[in-house]
Protein backbone atom coordinates (compact mmCIF):
# COMPACT_ATOMS: atom_id res chain seq x y z
CA UNK A 1 0.00 0.00 0.00
CA UNK A 2 3.07 2.54 0.32
CA UNK A 3 2.76 5.93 1.66
CA UNK A 4 -1.21 6.28 1.10
CA UNK A 5 -1.70 3.07 3.19
CA UNK A 6 0.12 4.73 5.84
CA UNK A 7 -2.03 7.86 5.84
CA UNK A 8 -5.55 6.71 5.15
CA UNK A 9 -5.21 3.07 7.00
CA UNK A 10 -5.72 2.26 10.68
CA UNK A 11 -6.39 -1.18 10.90
CA UNK A 12 -2.76 -2.59 9.92
CA UNK A 13 -0.22 -1.10 12.24
CA UNK A 14 -0.16 3.01 12.44
CA UNK A 15 -0.84 5.60 10.26
CA UNK A 16 1.52 8.40 10.02
CA UNK A 17 -0.53 10.50 12.24
CA UNK A 18 -0.59 8.20 14.98
CA UNK A 19 3.53 7.54 14.73
CA UNK A 20 3.75 11.23 14.48
CA UNK A 21 1.96 11.14 17.42
CA UNK A 22 3.83 8.86 18.99
CA UNK A 23 7.38 10.12 18.27
CA UNK A 24 6.62 13.69 19.70
CA UNK A 25 4.06 13.02 22.52
CA UNK A 26 4.95 9.76 24.21
CA UNK A 27 7.74 8.27 25.61
CA UNK A 28 8.50 4.59 24.58
CA UNK A 29 8.00 1.87 27.75
CA UNK A 30 8.43 -1.50 26.31
CA UNK A 31 7.91 -3.89 23.49
CA UNK A 32 6.04 -7.52 23.84
CA UNK A 33 7.00 -10.67 22.79
CA UNK A 34 4.63 -10.17 19.53
CA UNK A 35 6.27 -6.82 18.27
CA UNK A 36 3.65 -4.80 19.38
CA UNK A 37 5.35 -1.14 21.04
CA UNK A 38 3.83 0.57 24.27
CA UNK A 39 3.94 4.33 25.02
CA UNK A 40 3.39 6.15 27.98
CA UNK A 41 2.12 10.30 27.51
CA UNK A 42 2.87 13.09 29.79
CA UNK A 43 -0.54 12.77 31.47
CA UNK A 44 0.28 9.38 31.66
CA UNK A 45 -1.99 8.53 28.76
CA UNK A 46 -1.38 4.68 27.59
CA UNK A 47 -1.67 3.38 24.32
CA UNK A 48 -0.11 0.68 22.35
CA UNK A 49 1.08 0.90 18.02
CA UNK A 50 0.05 -2.71 16.80
CA UNK A 51 2.97 -4.70 15.41
CA UNK A 52 0.56 -5.81 12.33
CA UNK A 53 -3.15 -5.97 12.39
CA UNK A 54 -5.21 -3.63 15.51
CA UNK A 55 -6.92 -6.23 17.45
CA UNK A 56 -7.03 -5.82 20.84
CA UNK A 57 -6.74 -9.67 21.43
CA UNK A 58 -3.06 -9.50 20.43
CA UNK A 59 -1.90 -7.38 23.87
CA UNK A 60 -0.69 -9.93 26.25
CA UNK A 61 -2.32 -10.18 29.56
CA UNK A 62 0.47 -7.87 31.69
CA UNK A 63 0.62 -5.18 29.08
CA UNK A 64 -3.10 -5.04 29.04
CA UNK A 65 -2.72 -4.48 32.65
CA UNK A 66 -0.22 -1.68 32.03
CA UNK A 67 -2.54 -0.53 29.62
CA UNK A 68 -5.74 0.05 31.99
CA UNK A 69 -3.67 1.03 34.32
CA UNK A 70 -3.98 -2.13 36.88
CA UNK A 71 -0.38 -1.40 38.04
CA UNK A 72 2.40 1.21 37.10
CA UNK A 73 5.52 -0.48 36.74
CA UNK A 74 6.44 -2.24 32.92
CA UNK A 75 5.69 -5.76 32.60
CA UNK A 76 8.88 -7.06 32.16
CA UNK A 77 10.47 -5.28 35.57
CA UNK A 78 8.37 -7.09 38.25
CA UNK A 79 6.48 -10.21 36.61
CA UNK A 80 7.68 -13.81 37.56
CA UNK A 81 8.61 -15.81 34.77
CA UNK A 82 5.67 -17.91 32.67
CA UNK A 83 4.99 -21.19 34.32
CA UNK A 84 5.40 -24.08 32.85
CA UNK A 85 1.79 -25.20 32.80
CA UNK A 86 0.50 -21.54 31.12
CA UNK A 87 -0.42 -21.13 27.45
CA UNK A 88 0.68 -18.86 25.06
CA UNK A 89 -2.16 -16.05 24.10
CA UNK A 90 -4.18 -16.53 21.28
CA UNK A 91 -5.50 -13.92 19.15
CA UNK A 92 -9.19 -14.08 19.10
CA UNK A 93 -10.29 -15.60 15.69
CA UNK A 94 -13.85 -14.19 15.13
CA UNK A 95 -14.71 -12.79 12.06
CA UNK A 96 -12.06 -14.70 10.07
CA UNK A 97 -11.86 -17.82 7.94
CA UNK A 98 -10.80 -19.80 10.90
CA UNK A 99 -13.23 -18.81 13.39
CA UNK A 100 -15.21 -21.95 14.53
CA UNK A 101 -18.19 -22.79 12.77
CA UNK A 102 -20.86 -25.33 14.96
CA UNK A 103 -22.98 -27.82 12.98
CA UNK A 104 -25.89 -25.89 11.71
CA UNK A 105 -24.11 -22.69 10.85
CA UNK A 106 -24.71 -20.81 7.38
CA UNK A 107 -20.80 -20.56 6.90
CA UNK A 108 -20.28 -24.21 7.77
CA UNK A 109 -23.03 -25.53 4.68
CA UNK A 110 -26.05 -24.73 6.71
CA UNK A 111 -27.90 -28.20 7.96
CA UNK A 112 -28.21 -28.92 11.35
CA UNK A 113 -28.75 -31.89 12.67
CA UNK A 114 -33.10 -33.02 13.24
CA UNK A 115 -34.72 -32.08 16.60
CA UNK A 116 -35.21 -35.35 18.95
CA UNK A 117 -38.75 -35.21 19.19
CA UNK A 118 -38.45 -33.86 22.83
CA UNK A 119 -39.82 -30.27 22.29
CA UNK A 120 -42.88 -29.21 21.92
CA UNK A 121 -43.68 -25.53 20.70
CA UNK A 122 -45.96 -23.68 23.26
CA UNK A 123 -49.47 -22.77 22.00
CA UNK A 124 -51.87 -20.05 23.47
CA UNK A 125 -54.74 -22.48 22.89
CA UNK A 126 -53.09 -25.35 24.61
CA UNK A 127 -54.56 -25.53 28.32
Amino acid sequence: MGILGKIFTWWDGATIGTSLYSARHGTKVGEDHLGNIYYRGKDDRRWVIYNGSNDASRVPPEWHGWLHHTFDEVPESFLPPPRIWEKESAPNLTGTPQAYRPQGALEAGGRRAAATGDYEAWSPDAS
